[in-house]
């Protein structure tokens, strides 16, 4: 069991948890005990509410990655953290209205320059907000207005499709409530010739249930799917390209989860294979769930493995395959935690064995 790193938390993060090297089991439905998992490292706290990290690669060292991650409050800000947790001050973003959820893309074409963007939605805003990485710099002359012309807009929820076939970079956008259909908007987003982001609307899709609502979209760039968390409902699963249409692919059921199903991450072991992996809210678990279907139906998705994690009431979530140091081999998943906080997990604590 890996341990936590302890040096440089404080009192208030460390209340949740009564040993830094402690573990503990819980009996699941079958009545099996299992262990629960313990984060390798959790990040300073930011001053209000986390909701949603993203992972961004250091393509150069892969060590020097950063971990974004939304404070979510009408006093908000875009935290950025190192691999130890460390808030980088110098790169935080500011005075940003209740930003919600935040998605990672690569090699946007800007001013002529491949530029890595950070997308986050500013949900008392209506605007979506764009930010060059690894310097986090605005480039979108103060956010881009979504959902215009609605009367329900609040975006919440996003997620970034990178188009194979020509690199198109999309932005697929959700909302605290909308209609039972077309409750998602899709953005192509490029150039405005200034070194500015635009947006142009290239689908409206997806269905809601009304019940409660849609925040985690998780985008799958290699075998092109979009995946979306219809609350107490099930994960819906659409084609990202806008080109092939709004049917719905999948209504992958999360009829035994204890409350909410929430944040989803794609963790990729090949070309099409790997494991989504689906937060249950309250219950403190992730559901795994095979990325590439069943041989009979890419869009048969059953769980194969739940995890109990030390991480409470998590929203947003991310992972990644690529090694990054000594300490995350195999790659590495962070979760938003209660206690303004975010979770690192190493992969090899979470994987099925």
């Amino acid at each position: 069991m890996n341990k936590f790193i302890c040096s440089g938390l404080s009192m208030a993060v460390l209340a949740f948890f009564t040993s830094c090297t402690s573990t503990s089991t819980f009996s699941d439905n079958s009545g099996q005990d299992s262990t629960t998992i313990q984060p390798a490292v959790i990040t300073e706290p930011v001053k209000h509410d986390t909701d949603d990290p993203a992972i961004w690669i250091n393509p150069v060292d892969p060590s020097q990655s950063l971990i974004i991650g939304t404070d979510k409050d009408i006093d908000g800000a875009l935290y950025v953290f190192d691999l130890k947790g460390k808030i980088i001050a110098d790169k935080v973003v500011r005075n940003l209205k209740r930003p919600n959820n935040v998605d990672i893309a690569y090699g946007l074409m800007i001013a002529g320059k491949a530029t890595d963007i950070a997308v986050v939605t500013e949900r008392e805003a209506n605007k979506i907000r764009i930010f060059s990485l690894p310097d986090m710099k605005p480039i979108d002359k103060g956010g881009i207005d979504v959902f215009a012309g609605e009367a329900e807009r609040a975006p919440m929820g996003i997620a970034l499709y990178t188009r194979p076939s020509d690199h198109a970079i999309f932005a697929i956008v959700g909302r605290k409530s909308g209609p039972a259909e077309g409750y998602l908007w899709q953005y192509r987003l490029s150039d405005d010739g200034n070194g500015n982001v635009i947006a142009q609307v290239v689908r409206t899709f997806g269905t809601y249930s009304t019940k409660k609502e849609i925040e985690s979209i998780a985008v799958d760039n290699e075998l092109g799917y979009v995946y979306y968390s219809d609350e107490q409902v099930g994960m819906r699963k659409y084609y990202a390209d806008p080109d092939k249409g709004t049917q719905e692919l999948a209504l992958i059921s999360t009829a035994d989860f204890l409350e909410d199903n929430e944040g989803i991450s794609i963790y990729k072991t090949g070309t099409t294979t790997g494991y989504i992996l689906v937060s249950d809210q309250a219950a403190g678990k992730f559901h795994l769930y095979p990325r590439e279907g069943t041989l009979a139906n890419p869009h048969e998705h059953n769980r194969i493995k739940t995890v109990q994690v030390a991480t409470l009431k998590s929203d947003g979530s991310d992972v990644t395959n690529t090694p990054l140091n000594d300490q995350f081999k195999k790659g590495l998943f962070v979760a938003m935690s209660e206690g303004k906080v975010f979770h690192y997990y190493r992969w090899e604590d979470l994987e099925p064995k």
